[in-house]
């Protein structure tokens, strides 16, 4: 009864086109030719059928499910794939015997948690005994940052491979891939120029969210003589956006305008891209990054507020979403752009990171060495050392003796 409603399930769906399409070999797998390319260290592991746990970091869309599957086939590994939204302890354990069955079977295991970022401690900490006694091997997927949300213990026994979104001439062949087998499968079309590079700049790198819109699209405009005719105002009310002439160069440029506005304290012009900007749809957090970057960099201590209130901004944006969060996006970019400007401490940090870079890569001085410890003094660490408060007007040497004169602030600011 069961096998018969699955069926009747099965019969009945509906599976989107980002599904139909999705590689089924490595050679398919558009978009990170930084992980997967012929001589790529992930590839190379592959080819020896070495198997090892990992989590893939990376933007929705980008290929994470994709890429943990096509590792299972290409390693000719058992499958399970569960998520972190639905999943728990009871589920690990389920998974871990089927290992265990796999094992004696001469298979191996590959167990991929979706968005394992949102398992707790101790869900997380239920994988360990197993994948250091290899009855599984790990594939999590996450669109957060592991050194924050995976634990230290299960982190240690990982490989992090930091996926990139999808580059437009990997998104324009998903796209056009997806046209293909749409128009072979119902009916030929005919694409209006411009829709192709309005899907592209509309799915910002998500590969799924570029098939969804193609597939949409395709269905809603107007089918004549057996033909699909695909414009680009079809794709504005389907997705309800205005096409905003704002290619991928184009985001660079505005946002390079931008930070050159509010570094030459023109608050008008700064706003101006920054309407621009929030209007073609970049993401407010983006925006706001590059607000902290020139409170930090350009203004710096000239005006200690404008880091503080960028930061606040970057917050508030994140609370409020837009359009609300646009408000205090323009309380920031007005502010920084009207603050004095020192880049002292960027020259400061990059004089000083060049001079290591470089070489000149020498230890404290004797004196200023941790002495938090019984055989310290025998060293000769930390003897000599004069605790400023209780001395305040007594000099002593705090640079390395080969950069006794070296400076790196301006001391007339100071």
């Amino acid at each position: 009864m069961n096998n018969l409603f699955t069926e009747l399930e099965n019969i009945n769906k509906q599976i989107p086109l980002a599904e139909i399409l999705r590689p089924k070999t490595l050679d398919e797998f558009l978009g990170q030719s930084n992980v997967i390319s012929s001589r790529s260290p992930l590839l190379n592991l592959l080819k020896t059928n070495r198997l090892f746990s990992l989590i893939l970091w990376g933007t929705p869309g980008c290929g994470k499910t994709t890429l943990a599957r096509l590792i299972a086939t290409k390693t000719e590994a058992a499958f399970i794939e569960i998520s972190a939204v639905t999943s728990g302890v009871k589920d690990i354990k389920d998974a871990v015997d089927k290992a265990k069955e796999n094992l004696r079977a001469g298979q191996k295991t590959i167990l991929f948690i979706d968005e394992i970022h949102r398992y707790s401690k101790t869900q997380q900490d239920a994988l360990l005994p197993h994948l250091e006694n290899g009855t599984l091997f790990l594939i999590g997927s996450t669109t957060e940052n592991p050194s924050f949300q995976v634990v230290p213990a299960l982190l240690s026994r990982l490989q992090v491979i930091r996926l990139e979104s999808i580059d437009d001439e990997s998104m324009a062949r998903i796209i056009k891939r997806g046209f293909s087998y749409l128009a072979n499968t119902y009916s030929p079309m005919e694409c209006e120029s411009g829709v192709l590079d309005f899907i592209i700049n509309l799915a910002r790198g998500d590969a799924r969210y570029a098939l969804n819109i193609t597939e949409n699209v395709y269905f809603a405009s107007d089918l004549k003589d057996n033909k699909r005719y695909l414009t680009v105002k079809t794709i504005e009310e389907i997705c309800q956006q205005r096409n905003t002439r704002y290619s991928r160069q184009e985001h660079y440029d505005c946002a390079s305008a931008f930070q050159k506005s509010l570094r030459g304290s023109d608050p008008d012009a700064a706003i101006y891209y920054l309407a621009k900007m929030i209007t073609a749809g970049e993401d407010p957090r983006f925006i706001a990054r590059r607000l902290i970057t020139c409170a930090a960099e350009d203004v710096g201590n000239a005006d200690i507020n404008a880091l503080k209130i960028a930061l606040d901004a970057h917050r508030a944006v994140e609370i409020l979403g837009l359009p609300e969060g646009r408000i205090p996006l323009a309380q920031a970019v007005i502010y920084v752009a009207r603050a004095k400007k020192s880049n002292e401490a960027a020259c400061a940090i990059d004089e000083a990171l060049s001079d290591i870079n470089s070489g000149k890569d020498f230890p404290p001085p004797m004196h200023l060495r941790d002495a938090h410890y019984k055989d310290a003094s025998k060293y000769g660490f930390g003897v000599g050392y004069i605790y400023t408060p209780d001395a305040p007007d007594v000099k002593q040497q705090f640079m390395p003796d080969e950069l006794l004169n070296r400076t790196y602030t301006r001391k007339e600011l100071n």
